[in-house]
């Protein structure tokens, strides 16, 4: 079963991984820059596997990559609040 299966496993993943590097002194807009392009990955090359990946899949392909900056911001700041 793969993280991408369950959103709880997805969040509970990323925030593991935010934890990890941020333990490792990685900073706040190194954070943000590697949350985009994890987004971007994943827009192009990983298929949704739940309808909240499908939502944000569908937000991704319509935002312009400002937006996008601010959707992967968003992600950080989710995981950061229920970790």
């Amino acid at each position: 079963m793969s993280v991408l299966d369950n959103w709880e496993q997805w969040k509970d993943f990323l925030g593991d991984r935010l934890n990890q590097a941020q333990g490792e002194g990685m900073n706040q807009s190194v954070v943000s820059d590697v949350a985009y392009q994890v987004g971007e990955y994943l827009a192009q090359q990983v298929e949704p596997k739940n309808e909240q990946e499908r939502v944000l899949a569908e937000l991704w392909k319509v935002a312009d990559e400002q937006e996008q900056h601010a959707i992967a911001n968003m992600m950080v700041k989710l995981v950061q609040n229920e970790g």
